[in-house]
């Protein structure tokens, strides 16, 4: 962080679901801060599952008040300061009603700027999907495809990204962009996806006597174990999906021949030790300077 002069850090501090019992929202897994973060500019991100939004019977005021109560909590005990908060919802047709009356809410409470996660198609179809009232939006340049057995990326996909950049120019609020640092792998047996594999490390993948590189993102098992705690039958499939800097520079010139406003900040998601040891430090400067 300190080779990429990184001020400002985003940071989940916790997530809205729905209680398994009550069928109230609740927050998920509150952050706990274990050293001191004074020394950069925090803006706090709260997740909603849409499902959260598409309960008819939602107080969003109540709702938003207690979303205001609890980062202010985290902020006091920590001794943060912040001036914006980011409201992360991939919200539905179903749920926009709920949802931008509870940005509404949060902007009036919190006294603060706001931003919002955008996604692709909500750009494309902003009149339908319509428009938070937020400061500015982060597009989130990710998570494009399905996750399948095939041999497509569901991270990123040039292909799948072509479709949505030529909206940009027409889409009224200002964004900043998100790009992808992280990877996985889904497991797969036959033909079915079983799940996704977080943190996996290649490397030790490549070294491991219990798997075989087929190709050059298909693992195979070559006889049953376990690693990590999952179980992988012989013949299970491992698909790696990663994004290479070469993907990065790519995503940013893309982005930057389809904006009319250049954007104020990249973001990279997300900042994990385990996703940066993949990468040369220059690599976030470079990706940068495409703007």
């Amino acid at each position: 962080m300190r080779d990429n002069n990184v001020r400002k850090l985003y940071i989940r501090y916790f997530d809205i679901g729905l209680h398994p019992k009550t069928q109230n929202p609740f927050p998920i897994s509150p952050i706990h801060f274990q050293e001191n973060i004074q020394s950069f500019e925090i803006v706090p991100v709260i997740f909603i599952q849409n499902k959260v939004m598409l309960e008819q019977k939602i107080d969003v005021k109540d709702l938003a008040e207690k979303t205001i109560h609890l980062i202010a909590e985290i902020n006091q005990k920590n001794k943060i300061n912040c001036a914006e908060i980011q409201i992360d919802c991939d919200w539905s047709l179903k749920s926009k009603d709920n949802y931008l009356k509870f940005i509404e809410q949060i902007k009036k409470l919190s006294h603060k700027k706001l931003s919002a996660t955008i996604r692709l198609h909500q750009v494309k179809y902003f009149k339908k999907t319509k428009i938070p009232n937020v400061d500015s939006g982060v597009l989130m340049f990710y998570n494009m495809g399905s996750i399948s057995p095939d041999s497509l990326n569901s991270i990123y996909s040039r292909e799948i990204s072509e479709r949505y950049l030529k909206s940009l120019k027409k889409y009224p609020l200002r964004l900043n962009y998100a790009l992808p640092i992280y990877s996985w792998a889904i497991h797969i047996r036959d033909q079915k996806v079983l799940g996704l594999r977080s943190k996996m490390n290649f490397v030790a993948l490549k070294n491991d006597k219990n798997f075989e590189q087929i190709n050059p993102i298909f693992f195979k098992v070559k006889q049953s174990n376990y690693k990590n705690g999952v179980y992988y039958e012989e013949n299970d499939l491992l698909k790696i999906e990663s994004i290479s800097a070469e993907n990065l520079k790519e995503m940013a010139e893309d982005l930057n021949q389809n904006t009319t406003q250049p954007p104020r900040e990249i973001i990279f998601y997300d900042l994990d030790e385990f996703n940066l040891k993949n990468y040369e430090k220059n690599i976030f400067k470079q990706t940068v300077s495409c703007f």
